[in-house]
């Protein structure tokens, strides 16, 4: 094992500062270049309108083109209120919100470098961090209002310091800020929720000579701590919700949108409105946001215990929107300015961007496959590794997470390889039961260079001394 997690030396800080530098650099040039040429598009267009609105002090409102304003909670508060705060101190326009897509794209950038030095050494960290600050859909991505590649950036974030947390051997206080954390991530993207518990597991320290039983009974208490002082964290937009809404949205009135999309059939797997003929007949005098996405809810629900083979169904296509192709920076900027950014350039930087996300989770599976120490393992990750070369990209995903599930990763010796495993069937499970698409894969996306870089060392401990639980 080479880790390098708690190595404050000059090297480690000067390799940070320069990927940092170098990503930065590269995202505030995609900033200064489509700031005043691509205006917010798609759900961005939302958050653009309400960022703007938080910033003057009218808070998370909509105003209807007849004048009236309504309280609102339709998609989550979290990534409006980040950039509306950017708004308030330098401006109201796209470029601002660009900047902090930039700085929080730089920060993954540092995140994966710190992850990687837990498993390798310093060269390959290095490699692992300049495949993300050089990845194109990242890069591009930072002219898009959207939360996927910031609700990325704030999740490695979080999972370098929990492994600080723990290699340090840190009190309890010092997981706090994992608490806090936590909460914004899921105020930006709720779906993440599963995983903030496993950050307290992982940052806490169980000696070697611990019995099993104590050992687990400590996780256990970590993982409250962290998921009960986020959802405190999280009540007072609750709250506002319960009180200013026609019913209680836990954090956003968008998630039985969600799972009645991920029914229909026209959607191929994807999304498709809701509108006309979709719109189930005992919602269509519902109005409020809660009420209207409580009815879409048990529609959704219902066409499910009705139909359950046709939804079942409509997995692999799921799957398939989420992980066949890599084009979501040429999507979004097409769809900003289709004049400016024509089919003929996205087509062009769609292939890189699929051929180069490909190139990674080849690499990842080769990385799984030099660490295997099992033959199943081995098998998966060559089955993974064969369908890279493939156009069926969710079958190569399915056999990383097989290899990676054979890794028998836990939060003692492997941590790393459990967040990879929890990140990947979470993104898999949740796209299963509602809807994909190519962006909600990006929240994965920074994981395939650390496997690519870290399955050497799998057939050691993560660290030294410690047990599984």
């Amino acid at each position: 094992m080479t880790g390098h997690g708690a190595d404050n030396s000059a090297a480690v800080r000067r390799q940070a500062a320069w990927l940092f530098v170098l990503a930065l650099v590269l995202r505030l040039l995609v900033v200064a270049y489509a700031g005043r040429r691509f205006p917010p598009a798609d759900d961005g267009i939302f958050y653009h309108a309400v960022a703007q609105r938080l910033a003057r002090g009218l808070g998370y409102t909509w105003a209807w083109p007849d004048g009236s304003v309504t309280y609102a909670a339709h998609y989550p508060v979290g990534y409006p209120a980040l950039i509306g705060a950017a708004y308030a101190l330098v401006g109201s326009a796209p470029w601002s919100a660009m900047l902090v897509n930039a700085v929080i794209g730089s920060l993954l950038v540092v995140g994966v470098h710190a992850c990687a030095l837990q498993v390798t050494s310093l060269g390959s960290a290095r490699l692992a961090a300049l495949a993300v600050a050089l990845h194109p859909t990242l890069i591009l991505y930072t002219a898009a209002l959207m939360t996927e590649a910031v609700s990325a950036g704030l999740l490695m974030l979080l999972v370098a310091y929990a492994l600080w947390a723990r290699n340090s051997e840190r009190g309890w206080v010092w997981r706090l800020p994992l608490g806090l954390g936590g909460a914004l991530l899921v105020l930006i993207r709720p779906q993440l929720l599963p995983l903030v518990p496993l950050l307290g597991a992982v940052a806490v320290i169980v000696p070697a000579h611990a019995a099993f039983g104590r050992g687990f009974a400590r996780r256990c208490r970590g993982a409250a701590e962290v998921l009960l002082l986020a959802l405190a964290c999280c009540a007072p937009w609750t709250f506002r919700n319960c009180e200013k809404m026609d019913g209680c949205v836990f954090v956003s009135a968008n998630g039985g949108w969600n799972l009645l999309i991920g029914t229909l059939p026209e959607g191929q797997g994807s999304f498709a409105p809701i509108a006309g003929p979709t719109v189930p007949p005992e919602c269509r005098s519902v109005f409020g946001e809660a009420g209207k996405d409580r009815c879409f809810g048990h529609a959704g629900a219902q066409r499910i215990r009705s139909e359950p083979w046709a939804w079942l169904s409509l997995a692999p296509r799921k799957l398939s929107q989420l992980f066949d192709h890599a084009a979501v920076a040429s999507g979004y900027l097409q769809t900003s300015n289709p004049q400016l950014f024509t089919d003929r350039m996205k087509r062009a930087v769609s292939v890189v961007e699929t051929l180069y996300s490909r190139g990674l989770l080849l690499g990842a599976c080769l990385g799984l496959l030099r660490g295997a120490t099992c033959w199943y393992g081995r098998g998966l990750s060559v089955m993974g590794a064969l369908f890279t070369l493939t156009p069926w990209g969710f079958l190569a995903e399915l056999g990383l997470l097989g290899a990676l599930l054979a890794t028998r990763p836990d939060p003692g010796r492997r941590p790393l390889f459990l967040f990879a495993t929890a990140v990947l069937g979470l993104c898999l499970l949740t796209h299963i039961v509602f809807f994909g698409a190519a962006r909600y894969a990006l929240i994965w996306t920074p994981w395939l260079p650390l496997l690519m870089v870290s399955g050497g060392e799998q057939r050691a401990e993560a660290v030294a001394g410690a047990r599984v639980f």
